[in-house]
């Protein structure tokens, strides 16, 4: 497993308090920054098909988000390329940060993700950040798609009849999530109690989670990580912290996930999702 330094506070994080580990003692300054320039440059040249430059209007600034991110963050945890830009799709979508859209969505296609993988992440924002957003992203990776002569519409995922959004959904919420959602939601008002527990099921399990394109481990990463970005969601993440340890992701997956969502949606969010993660089990 790769593994690089991180800032302070993540460091005590992410030590043996949560994974049993003890982290790498760092090398020499000299070493690990001449590393980090070396790394970045290479990471960047895989991601974007060029070499970095220096920016006309903020070169100090873009020096560090460079070298920290495709220095150090793109080699902590044990995530692949491809799952790394997933990731970072799905914050850019969650935070509606559009423009860099366009050079990550190129660079997920430039790693190997296909473009359906990118569509069906975006494609399930929507649950948290609701439709107006996901339709703002899709506008922008559409046009990465055209621009790059990949057909649109993509070939069509969806599994799922009419008639049977609730059975199938039921069949991908409970071995997950169980009945949880609908005992919590019982004591409400008249046709309250009934309606919102019977939508989750059916709009969210049934008419997502049924989608081809994702398999379910990812699926469950790519929705903590959107929780994450939200902020104000510890609740959820709790539910969804479990929900990946029974699709089978382990607590070191979620928390590079996390690594990689930092230089994204800053420190004080991973901080709560990491504090989350600690606690994660399977009831």
């Amino acid at each position: 497993m790769k593994r690089s330094l991180l800032p302070l506070g993540l460091t005590l994080l992410l030590s043996g308090s949560v994974l049993g580990q003890t982290p790498n003692k760092p090398s020499s300054k000299k070493a690990l920054d001449a590393n980090r320039v070396e790394r970045a440059q290479t990471k960047y040249e895989v991601l974007f098909g060029q070499p970095i430059t220096a920016s006309k209007t903020d070169p100090e600034l873009m020096t560090i988000l460079q070298r920290f991110i495709f220095g150090e963050v793109f080699y902590v945890g044990n995530l692949d390329d491809k799952t790394r830009e997933l990731i970072t799709i799905t914050a850019l979508t969650t935070n509606q940060t559009l423009p860099q859209l366009t050079p990550h969505t190129n660079a997920a296609l430039n790693v190997g993700v296909t473009p359906v993988q990118i569509r069906e992440v975006v494609y399930q924002c929507a649950l948290f950040i609701g439709y107006p957003k996901v339709l703002n992203a899709l506008e922008i990776i559409n046009k990465v798609f055209e621009s790059r002569g990949i057909k649109l519409p993509l070939e069509n995922k969806a599994t799922v009849q009419e008639g049977e959004r609730f059975k199938r959904g039921r069949e991908k919420q409970a071995p997950l999530y169980g009945d949880a959602m609908r005992q919590n939601m019982k004591v409400l008002p008249g046709e309250f109690a009934e309606a919102i527990p019977r939508m989750l099921t059916e709009s969210g399990f049934g008419d997502f989670y049924t989608r081809e394109g994702l398999d379910l481990k990812t699926r469950e990463l790519m929705i903590f990580c959107a929780l994450a970005t939200l902020g104000g969601t510890e609740r959820q993440m709790a539910s969804h912290a479990a929900g990946n340890l029974k699709a089978g992701n382990s607590k070191e997956t979620l928390l590079a996930a996390m690594v990689q969502l930092y230089p994204y949606i800053g420190f004080p969010r991973i901080s709560n999702a990491i504090n989350v993660l600690k606690d994660a089990k399977i009831d």
